[in-house]
């Protein structure tokens, strides 16, 4: 079992949004991966990539450029 880390997660409203924002990521080589929502927070999609604090800006540019919506931004063990 992995060790639980403070990371960022990004929530979505949607399912899609979920996977755009895997394909955009793995093209662009931006850390991170899906993970299902964590019980701690609740989303409209069941889906969520996490990835380190340190990445932040990184993936809030991702989505910008490619219109990806988030629902929310968490930091919380992962």
């Amino acid at each position: 079992m992995r060790k639980k880390e403070l990371k960022l997660v990004v929530t979505f409203h949607t399912t899609a949004d979920a996977m755009a924002m895997e394909k955009v990521c793995k093209e662009r080589e931006v850390p991170g991966r899906i993970i299902p929502v964590p019980r701690a927070i609740s989303a409209g999609c069941g889906l969520a990539w996490c990835a380190q604090l340190s990445e932040r800006e990184e993936i809030e540019a991702v989505m910008r450029e490619t219109g990806i919506e988030q629902e929310d931004m968490h930091e919380c063990m992962v």
